[in-house]
């Protein structure tokens, strides 16, 4: 990645050398293609592992979003474990859009559906959200994000959210119960991370 090329760049300079990774996903290994100029371009990163280690297994249905989703590894995972949902993977990288599509497509996950924040309906409503969220952007653009999409949760709707301890979680956690009126608490601390559960608003 160029000093220029950033995983929240939405058209990556650096050169588009695909390659195939074997990577367990929902409990069973499967190949996927990754590439340089996104987020974790060499395979699953460790904030995603915790993330897949500590929350709960996803409702069998409903309507799900990946926030960020890189090469797709939260968005194929949530299509594995829950068939008849469906599952918006969204980014700002037209280049880990077209990765995820592509890996959805070659593991036969129809209800996933990779694109940009305008893709995605205007009155969707979220049973559950999964983040690995882009905290380099910095705290602006993170919020702005975070504004977003949170409130779009269900009634009943969760989010969890993968953050570093040292990267701010406990200040994104306070940031988010004030800010966005949320309820929001530590669901668990494993490996320097931090994931937080995000609940609708009553």
């Amino acid at each position: 990645m160029s000093d220029h090329d950033h995983y929240f760049t939405a058209s990556p300079a650096s050169a588009d050398e695909r390659r195939r990774v074997r990577v367990r996903l929902a409990g069973r290994e499967v190949e996927v293609e990754v590439a340089g100029g996104i987020f974790s371009p060499g395979g699953l990163d460790k904030g995603t592992a915790v993330l897949f280690d500590e929350a709960p297994a996803p409702p069998t249905s409903g309507t799900f979003l990946d926030l960020g989703c890189g090469w797709g590894p939260l968005a194929l995972t949530l299509g594995l474990q829950a068939p008849g949902a469906t599952v918006w993977a969204v980014d700002v990288n037209e280049r880990a859009l077209d990765l995820t599509r592509r890996n959805a497509e070659s593991l036969g996950l129809s209800g996933v559906h990779a694109g940009v924040a305008a893709d995605v309906p205007a009155d969707a409503r979220f049973d559950l959200i999964w983040s690995n969220p882009p905290i380099r952007v910095g705290k602006a653009v993170l919020h702005e994000l975070l504004r977003t999409w949170l409130p779009r949760l269900a009634p009943g709707g969760v989010a969890y959210l993968v953050v570093q301890k040292n990267l701010g979680s406990d200040s994104l956690q306070t940031w988010i119960t004030t800010e966005l009126g949320l309820p929001c608490a530590r669901h668990a601390s494993a490996k320097g991370f931090r994931v937080l559960r995000v609940s609708a608003a009553d």
